[in-house]
């Protein structure tokens, strides 16, 4: 009995196996499938989010999965495949956006502000330092001499 939870919890918790792609959409062509199998990997399903086509159990995905297979029986090559389901509905379908276009601000976007920032910090606490004055601030000179002397002790 432990033993066959353990091969369960062990199956369980080992990656892979997570495709959603039904029996009766797998095409006849292995060379096909595999080719349909490395589209839907890269393409996002536009319910779920952040699951490829391949991996989600949408209705929509499974449209999806079904137009890859069909467009590579027609003949058409990846390219032509995932130019096709970008035009159809975005750029968003892509798992992995381009860096060109548009997209190029949001690649560049991100590092330019990391540096801005750090150069303004950089800026403040330069500033910070050279304004503080010598000794406790707002304390006059009998203040200081008698905070000296309480802390001797």
């Amino acid at each position: 009995m432990r033993a066959l939870i353990l091969a369960a919890a062990l199956a369980l918790a080992l990656p892979g196996g997570a495709h959603a792609v039904l029996p009766d959409e797998i095409l006849e062509d292995s060379e096909l499938e595999a080719r349909a199998r490395a589209l839907s990997a890269d393409l996002r399903c536009v319910v779920c989010r952040n699951e490829s086509i391949d991996e989600s159990n949408a209705d929509l995905a499974r449209d999806m999965r079904l137009l890859v297979r069909e467009r590579l029986v027609e003949g058409d090559s990846d390219a032509e495949v995932m130019a096709y389901l970008v035009d159809r509905y975005g750029e968003f379908v892509l798992l992995r956006p381009t860096t060109s276009g548009a997209n190029l601000v949001l690649w560049i976007s991100a590092p330019v502000m990391l540096i801005l920032a750090l150069g303004v910090a950089v800026v403040y606490l330069r500033r910070r330092d050279r304004t503080a004055e010598p000794g406790a601030p707002g304390l006059s000179p009998e203040e200081e001499a008698r905070l000296r002397e309480l802390t001797r002790d």
